[in-house]
């Protein structure tokens, strides 16, 4: 069974090809364009999809070294993202699906983060995912593929948005995660101490908004040639909030659970540091924590592509619909 997997929620156009549960080819495109905003232009990245899309699926295909008529099925991220980024995919999609004869899968950008973890990797059920991107921080508790719901989330910013926004105040480039990690590099975790937020309707819920706030306060009180001096020590410091206050509501879902075998998907679960500190809570709580292999972090269509392919091999091919994850139990 051959799969193509498709992804425009957002800034990548990307495009993968699965065969039989192993990833043959993906294709990742960003779009650098950005960085000169601050953040995602909505228009520009749909017009940069519309440009993209056709390059990276013949890529896919050709990398994987499959003709297009091999393909048994298109799965395509149908939400939640960027409408217009969205609709560039979906309709592609669709087109092939048509033309070819072959059943359309929509997947949601969060199924294939959840289940990233299976890339390359035997994840066992049952299991905790920290899901930690630009868009959602979020724990969920899977205790199969079509069994799993949502523990606690963000109740303003999500980590990755807290990430950009903190190297926006800092005068960094956008994407902020990798700006701020490389801006940390040397720099003293305990020189600026920031206090990793609490919720009290609900203690394992995550809150990033007012640490972005305190950053915010703190860069005002420095000249520019001060901030400068100082930004390796109040980059390290924010970064290491950041990463404790995830890892601490990890940690308290852990106890509350009962479970031992945890995934961390992600764009934040690139960072090194937070990879680091991860391994030493492993061993603290004698816990097995999985990342994705670095590639599959980001948004990419082979996460997109292995969960249609589970998806098809439970007959599990819904109608299409635009409104994500609308069907998720909240706990």
């Amino acid at each position: 069974m051959i799969i193509l997997g498709i992804e425009t929620s957002c800034d990548e156009t990307s495009a993968s090809v699965l065969k039989d549960g192993k990833i043959l080819s993906n294709v990742v495109n960003t779009q650098l364009i950005h960085s000169k905003y601050g953040g995602v232009v909505p228009s520009l990245a749909s017009k940069n999809h519309e440009k993209l899309i056709n390059y990276v699926v013949d890529k896919a295909i050709d990398d994987a070294k499959i003709n297009l008529l091999d393909i048994n099925a298109v799965a395509v991220t149908q939400g939640p993202g960027l409408i217009g980024s969205l609709m560039v995919g979906l309709n592609y999609a669709k087109g092939l699906s048509i033309g070819l004869g072959i059943p359309l899968i929509g997947v949601s950008h969060l199924e294939g983060h959840l289940f990233s973890g299976q890339i390359d990797n035997n994840l066992r059920f049952p299991y905790l995912c920290l899901l930690v991107s630009g868009g959602h921080t979020q724990i969920w508790k899977l205790d199969s593929f079509n069994d799993y719901k949502i523990l606690c989330t963000t109740v303003d910013d999500a980590a990755g948005e807290a990430f950009d926004k903190g190297a926006r105040i800092l005068g960094l480039k956008y994407p902020g995660g990798p700006e701020i990690e490389k801006a940390s590099t040397g720099g003293d975790i305990n020189k600026y101490k920031f206090k990793i937020p609490f919720v009290k309707s609900n203690p394992l819920n995550f809150s990033f908004s007012g640490l972005k706030t305190a950053l915010l306060y703190l860069s005002q009180k420095f000249s520019k040639v001060e901030l400068d001096k100082e930004l390796s020590n109040i980059a390290a410091g924010y970064q290491e909030c950041i990463i404790d206050s995830l890892l601490k509501k990890l940690s308290l879902v852990v106890d509350l659970h009962h479970l031992d075998n945890i995934l961390i998907a992600g764009g934040v679960s690139a960072n090194k540091r937070f990879r680091l500190k991860s391994s030493i809570l492993e061993k603290e709580k004698n816990i097995k924590i999985h990342f994705p292999d670095f590639k599959y972090c980001t948004d990419n269509a082979a996460m997109i592509a292995m969960v249609g392919y589970k998806k098809m091999l439970q007959n599990d091919i819904s109608k299409l619909d635009i409104l994500p994850f609308s069907s998720i139990e909240h706990a």
